[in-house]
């Protein structure tokens, strides 16, 4: 990763594509732990209710990656899922607003290998972060701040956090140029945790783990006193 001052010049956006051979299959259910109706999709699906789905409870993604979104025709609130299993909502989002889950669609990775170019101010202007194959808990950690007003999406897909260790409101980055933050769906320039996007194509450990804290050791206990000498008395 490398910081730098000034705008570089832009580069030739792309559209995504995905790998080759890639395959996409999810499946949704009605309720937690994976109960009620489910629905099968091996393709983009604008409004889960029209597949017979009032809501979305839980969720396994035999493959993928998929972004769901909060509204239909992939509008609102964005939620990653790579492969594995989701039996309730906090499995996929730590700041659940509602209970909507209503359009996904399979997103697409370009390349094994990922970079990114983070920028403060729109048009790719103001200080540059450059982000290579590699996850960032937090931007302050290497120096850069939560502004985060445009980006370059290189290689890879990646999906960007509100707030330090992957928390908060998530935003998709494929290949691409993204000169404002509306581009990606934000009202805001705030992201401070970024990590790549796994595809099974070439990802085979599936979904992203998120590190497990390191548990506070328990401080040893206070030695006992020693017992005062018996006392020894003359008559």
């Amino acid at each position: 990763m490398s910081e730098q001052q000034g705008a570089p010049e832009q580069l030739a956006a792309g559209k995504s594509q995905g790998g080759a051979g890639a395959t996409y299959k999810v499946v949704v259910f009605e309720f937690e732990n994976f109960c009620g109706k489910k629905v099968e999709l091996s393709a983009e699906c604008k409004n889960v209710i029209e597949k017979g789905c009032e809501k979305v409870g839980s969720i396994i993604v035999e493959s993928g990656p998929w972004v769901a979104f909060e509204r239909q025709a992939f509008g609102g609130e964005q939620f990653v899922l790579e492969k594995g299993e989701y039996p309730r909502w906090s499995t996929w989002t730590n700041s659940q607003t509602n209970n909507y889950l209503l359009s996904l669609r399979p997103l697409k990775v370009d390349s094994a290998d990922h970079k990114l170019h983070l920028f403060e101010n729109p048009g790719f202007a103001g200080r540059k972060m450059e982000i290579v194959d590699d996850d960032v808990p937090s931007l302050w950690v290497h120096g850069f701040q939560d502004r985060v007003a445009s980006i370059k999406a290189t290689n890879g897909a990646w999906v960007g956090y509100m707030f330090p260790g992957y928390r908060g409101r998530q935003y998709i980055f494929e290949h691409g140029d993204y000169k404002h933050w509306n581009d990606w769906g934000a009202s805001t320039p705030q992201i401070q945790s970024v990590r790549r996007v796994r595809d099974m194509q070439w990802h085979k450990r599936g979904c992203f783990i998120a590190p497990t804290p390191t548990p506070t050791p328990t401080p040893a206990p206070n030695p006992t006193p020693p017992a005062p000498p018996n006392a020894t008395g003359t008559s």
